[in-house]
């Protein structure tokens, strides 16, 4: 019986530099991708209006189809150039934008960021459901937008769940570390390499990573820097953080320049960051996209605070006696062991990639003794940090 290539754990150790390398030299043949306008630097740019245009003849499957080559066997990324065909409407979601920015300024407190230092740049978390408290009507218009929801659901399918987040990079903003996006890209490698390989194989479809653009981005003002091809390489999630993988991201990642308007997919295992922007006068702003699949849930809903409330002294009696594997496993099942979703203006991803996650907590209060009412409190205080009862 032969044995699969993914059963098992993948390490540090499998991460070979050569390998990756091979398959970053890939070039892409744009005869494989028809429906493409052309190929720039091995990223596959589609003209939206051709897209339209194809898919009011023949239908949308063929184009869905080269989309998902793309972000598998292809390059791992895509422009949709012109994916707005009227840019008024993201002028008028940028002033959404420029206003939430300035009022979460006011407002004061942390600002974490993934991958930059805290203040360098403007964060807005969930700008999804902000823009649609703040401008009901542009939020529709906006997220209306057919090559949005083409690539979304070419990845993922139906039912989809669209997240936002909003970014602006002033001149002089330093680059990002190159990096893989969530699930895996977000965790470290000593918890990474916990998950079975095929989860490694797994975390990439679960995900579609994209932005738009809401600002002309000249190559000076440092749009996403990509390694067209590294989303391949399976112990990827552990080799963005070594250094010789980071040296040879910066020796050959390309570029793209955007217009306002455009729209850029990519794998989210594609070895990606944002570039420097070197520009004297360019306010580089993209709205992020992070759009999950459907399936990206239990199929009930449990009350994890509720039941960790109530199992606590048995959990504290069942520490007493010294069996740390079995409180671990009793508490990863009555507690998330995931922090995400949270809510990210309150749930900061200071000092780290993630915030705390409830099992985090419960396992605190054990090793430190906590009693039932100090639980309860602490509980109550991680349920208070995710809630978006004060979106503004």
């Amino acid at each position: 019986m032969t044995s699969s290539p993914w059963i098992g754990r993948l390490t540090e150790a499998d991460c070979d530099l050569d390998d990756f390398a091979a398959l970053v030299d890939q070039r892409t043949d744009a005869t494989a991708y028809p429906h493409a306008d052309r190929v720039v630097d091995d990223v596959l740019v589609f003209d939206a209006k051709s897209v339209r245009d194809a898919i009011a003849a023949e239908g949308s499957d063929a184009v869905e189809a080269e989309l998902v080559s793309a972000l598998t066997d292809g390059p791992g990324v895509v422009v949709l150039e012109n994916a707005f065909a009227d840019t008024a409407v993201v002028d008028r979601v940028t002033a959404a934008f420029d206003a939430m920015i300035a009022d979460e300024r006011a407002h004061g407190g942390p600002a974490g960021d993934h991958f930059a230092a805290p203040g360098s740049n403007d964060r807005v978390w969930n700008a999804l459901e902000k823009l649609a408290v703040r401008d009901p009507e542009a939020f529709v218009d906006y997220y209306a937008n057919d090559m949005i929801a083409l690539a979304s659901r070419a990845w993922l399918g139906p039912s989809y769940q669209v997240t936002s987040q909003v970014n602006v990079v002033r001149p002089g903003g330093q680059r990002q570390d190159p990096h893989r996006d969530y699930h895996l890209g977000f965790l470290s490698n000593e918890v990474a390499a916990q998950f079975p390989t095929h989860v490694h194989l797994l975390s990439p479809v679960l995900t579609l990573q994209g932005a738009v653009a809401h600002s002309d981005m000249p190559v000076e003002s440092g749009p996403t820097m990509y390694l067209p091809y590294s989303h391949q390489y399976a112990p990827g999630y552990l080799a963005w953080r070594l250094p010789q993988f980071r040296d040879l991201f910066l020796e050959r990642h390309v570029q793209l320049p955007l217009r306002k308007g455009d729209a850029a997919f990519f794998n989210p295992a594609l070895f990606h960051g944002a570039g420097t922007n070197r520009s004297a006068d360019v306010q580089r702003c993209a709205n992020l996209l992070q759009v999950s699949s459907a399936f990206g849930r239990a199929m009930e809903h449990v009350d994890r605070s509720k039941t960790s409330k109530a199992v606590y002294p048995a959990l504290a009696t069942l520490h007493a006696k010294g069996d740390a594997a079995a409180v671990v496993n009793a508490v990863t099942a009555a507690a998330d062991g995931y922090p995400f979703p949270t809510n990210l203006d309150r749930d900061q991803p200071i000092g780290g990639l993630t915030p705390i996650a409830q099992t985090d907590v419960l396992l605190t209060a054990l090793e430190e003794g906590w009693d039932a009412a100090r639980v309860v409190e602490e509980l109550d205080a991680y349920d208070r940090r995710r809630d978006n009862e004060e979106i503004r």
